[in-house]
């Protein structure tokens, strides 16, 4: 029952939840659905022998997994590392599940990262829902404490005003891991081009 009080309240003051999220993980307050492992096998479609790369490898892996390197540079960075290498097969699959696995481990610690944010938005929805029914309490009685009335005013301005900028920058956290997957299929597909016929 509390728990549907304090979704109540989330969803009053941030009324863009309401065709979002799933609500079958309170963790989860996006509107895209909670996925947490990917799989590599569906962006990268030939076997791969795991193999350590070396170091020009690498490198290349290192740098195809930098989100603030454009696709653009990215295809730049492969054609120079194949202008040095063969266009192996194993390579270049070894290559991508660098990058999927760099991506992957920051994607999931993302998640793990939304969950606590989501939570620390419940306890502070529960807060000023408390603040709210002290306020009503104190307001009611014959003799209000104002002093204590102005205090907590200011407290549930605060907090409120804090959950809606929080709520406000959701959109962009809850993009993020979805930009880290579709980086995974983007540098695939780049490397696939170059896989020999």
């Amino acid at each position: 029952m509390m728990k549907a009080m304090h979704l109540g309240f989330l969803l009053a003051l941030f009324p863009g939840l309401v065709a979002a999220a799933d609500f079958s993980d309170p963790d989860w307050p996006c509107i895209q659905r909670k996925v947490e492992n990917l799989s590599a096998g569906l962006m990268w479609p030939h076997p791969v022998a795991r193999t350590p790369l070396p170091p020009e490898a690498e490198e290349l892996a290192a740098v195809l997994a930098l989100r603030r390197v454009s696709l653009e540079e990215a295809e730049a960075h492969i054609r120079t590392f194949l202008e040095q290498q063969a266009a192996d097969e194993q390579l270049l699959g070894n290559v991508f599940h660098a990058v999927f696995d760099k991506l992957s481990a920051d994607r999931l610690r993302l998640i793990g990262g939304i969950a606590r944010y989501s939570r620390s938005q419940i306890e502070l929805s529960q807060k000023i829902e408390a603040e709210r029914s002290e306020m009503a309490k104190l307001t009611a009685e014959k003799a209000p404490d104002f002093d204590r009335i102005d205090k907590l005013e200011e407290e549930m301005d605060w907090n409120e005003r804090i959950f809606l900028d929080r709520s406000r920058a959701l959109t962009y956290v809850c993009e993020t891991p979805v930009l880290l997957e579709k980086r995974a299929y983007a540098v695939a597909q780049l490397l696939l081009k170059h896989l020999p016929q």
